[in-house]
């Protein structure tokens, strides 16, 4: 973080008590009620490598981000979208939330380990949109933030 904040032109001295988060969307995920038929749908437009690692959700590689179709959408089902940023550590999906909710968000689900192996939550902005914070130790995250599959 220290490397990142000065890399921003943020002084090494307050490095460790200011944290700008990146700037980018690494994950939009779209509730749907029909996994296959929302799969082939996007299938039939053109897109190529899905990678579906169970029967809820499948995974595509969008550009420098990653799109989703997922049946239980923050348990409540489609429709619904949410955001997400991913980060390079677990201890960074915590910071992420605690600058949320400094900056008036709320945090909707506390930093928790997933069942898929990786550490995640979330935070809704003020006006209610769900961003979810997540460190999946199975996805790259490159130098300029982009997200790329395995």
């Amino acid at each position: 973080m220290r490397e990142r904040a000065a890399a921003r032109g943020i002084p090494r001295s307050n490095a460790l008590t200011i944290w700008c988060v990146e700037q980018r969307i690494s994950l939009v995920t779209f509730g749907v009620n029909d996994l296959a038929r929302a799969r082939a749908f996007y299938e039939a437009m053109g897109w190529t490598g899905a990678q579906q690692p169970d029967d809820e959700i499948v995974f595509f590689q969008s550009g420098s981000m990653v799109f989703g179709l997922w049946t239980k959408l923050g348990g409540h089902g489609a429709p619904g979208i949410e955001l997400a940023h991913n980060v390079r550590s677990p201890s960074e999906v915590d910071t992420v939330l605690s600058q949320a909710e400094r900056a008036g968000g709320n945090v909707v689900r506390p930093g928790h380990q997933a069942v898929w192996g990786g550490y995640t939550g979330a935070f809704a902005d003020p006006d209610g949109y769900v961003w979810e914070v997540a460190h999946n130790p199975d996805w790259a995250i490159g130098e300029d933030g982009s997200v790329r599959l395995p």
